[in-house]
């Protein structure tokens, strides 16, 4: 069996690294069925800036929910 898979497996396929599988969904956030595009927006920047940490999610999180207040 297991020669089977690795013969079916050609060397030209590549696999992607875990910097590329997180690009790629950071990438299509916004697209996501049913996540508001407010805080998909807010997401990906904190992604793209590198700062995508628990405590900058909850405070941008509570900086938006502020705004929505007012």
């Amino acid at each position: 069996m297991i020669g089977i898979i690795l013969n079916n497996y050609t060397m030209t396929e590549t696999v992607k690294s875990g910097k590329e599988i997180l690009d790629d969904f950071f990438a299509g956030i916004e697209n996501i069925e049913n996540v508001d595009p407010n805080i998909a927006a807010l997401i990906k920047q904190l992604y793209d800036e590198d700062k995508l940490t628990d405590a900058n999610v909850k405070n941008e999180l509570q900086r938006l929910r502020t705004e929505n207040e007012h």
